[in-house]
C-alpha cells in the first residue's frame, strides 16, 4: 500500500507539473501584456512595472519563477488588485467555493441514491418513470441555463428565494440547486440501473427468503454493492462540480475562487491565472486519489499486487 500510495503521489506530481507548463505556455503566447491596459504613458512607470512583476525578464526565467512560487506556495501580489497577494485572494475566496462545493457534492449524492433506490424498487411504476424523466432533464440542461430559469422564476417572478450573494441560507439554495442537479441525475440514473442488477443476485433472493423487509435489504445487503460505480464516477463528477463553480459563482455574484478566476483571466492577471490554477488543480488531484482509496475501502476484493501476481 505505501508503494502504491508512493507511486501516485509522484503521478499526481508530475500531472500537476504538465498543467502548470500547459497553463504558463498559454498565457505567455496569447499576444499583449496585462499591464497594455494601464493608463499611464510614462515608458519609465511602464518599466518598472514589468521589472517588479519580472515581465522584462526571458520567458524561461518567468517560468521558473512561477515554479519556485508554486513550491514555496508563495504567488505573490496581483496584478490587477496590487494591495492583494494572490494567497490572501486564496484564502477568502476558496472557503466559500469549498462551502458550496461540499454542500452540492452531499445534496447530488443523498438526492440522486434516494432517488435511484426509489426508481429500482418501483421498477416500472410511476415512481420510477418519474425518476428517469427528472434525470433526463437534469442531465440535458446546462447549470448555468438552470440558474438563469431559477433566477428568473423563484428570485424575479415569484420573489421566493434572494437571487445572488452567499450571505444566509437562503441565498445558498439556488446555486446549490443549479449545481446539483447534474451530478443527482447521473447518480441516480447509475444507481438506479446497479441496484436493479444487485437485486437479482442470489443473496438478495436469500435474503427475501428469510422473510427480511425490503428496506432492510436494500441497506443492509444491496446498497454497499449497488454505490459501487457510483464511487468510481465520483472523480468525475468532483471535476465537473469544481470547474462548475466558476460559471455558478459569477451568475450568482458569489464572491468565491470562481469570480477571482474568470475576472483574472479577463484582466490576463497571470500571478492570480497561476494560483487559482495550481490550487484548483491540486485540489482536484488529491480528490481523484481520496476516491481511489475509499473505493479500495469499499470493495475488498480489490487488492494490490506485485508486478506479474495474479
Amino acid at each position: 500500500m505505501l508503494k502504491y500510495i508512493a507511486k501516485r503521489l509522484l503521478i499526481m506530481a508530475v500531472t500537476l507539473w504538465v498543467i502548470v507548463t500547459l497553463t504558463f505556455i498559454l498565457m505567455v503566447t496569447i499576444p499583449g501584456s496585462p499591464l497594455n491596459s494601464e493608463r499611464n504613458t510614462n515608458e519609465t512607470v511602464q518599466a518598472n512595472l514589468e521589472a517588479h512583476y519580472n515581465l522584462d525578464e526571458p520567458y524561461y526565467v518567468q517560468y521558473f519563477l512561477y515554479i519556485k512560487s508554486i513550491v514555496t506556495f508563495d504567488f505573490g501580489p496581483s496584478i490587477k488588485q496590487p494591495n492583494q497577494t494572490v494567497n490572501e485572494l486564496l484564502g477568502r475566496g476558496f472557503p466559500i467555493s469549498f462551502e458550496l462545493g461540499i454542500i452540492t457534492i452531499v445534496v447530488a449524492l443523498l438526492s440522486g441514491i434516494i432517488l435511484g433506490i426509489l426508481a429500482a424498487l418501483r421498477h416500472n411504476g410511476i415512481i420510477d418513470y418519474l425518476a428517469i424523466s427528472l434525470a433526463v432533464l437534469g442531465i440535458s440542461i446546462p447549470n448555468f441555463v438552470l440558474a438563469t430559469l431559477l433566477i428568473q422564476k423563484l428570485a424575479v417572478d415569484w420573489n421566493i428565494l434572494p437571487p445572488a450573494t452567499w450571505s444566509s441560507p437562503a441565498h445558498m439554495i439556488l446555486p446549490v440547486i443549479a449545481l446539483a442537479t447534474g451530478p443527482m441525475a447521473i447518480i441516480a440514473r447509475l444507481t438506479r440501473s446497479t441496484m436493479l442488477e444487485v437485486l437479482t443476485q442470489d443473496y438478495i433472493k436469500m435474503a427475501r427468503a428469510k422473510g427480511l423487509s425490503p428496506w432492510k435489504i436494500v441497506i443492509k445487503h444491496a446498497l454497499r454493492n449497488a454505490l459501487m460505480p457510483v464511487v468510481t464516477i465520483m472523480g468525475t463528477l468532483l471535476a465537473g462540480i469544481l470547474t462548475g463553480t466558476f460559471v455558478i459563482e459569477k451568475i450568482f455574484a458569489i464572491p468565491g475562487m470562481g469570480r477571482y478566476f474568470v475576472e483574472s483571466i479577463n484582466q490576463r492577471d497571470y500571478p492570480v491565472i497561476m494560483g487559482t490554477t495550481v490550487f484548483y488543480s491540486g485540489f482536484l488531484i488529491f480528490m481523484l486519489f481520496l476516491v481511489d482509496i475509499i473505493y479500495g475501502i469499499l470493495d475488498p476484493r480489490i487488492k494490490l499486487h506485485k508486478k506479474g501476481g495474479a
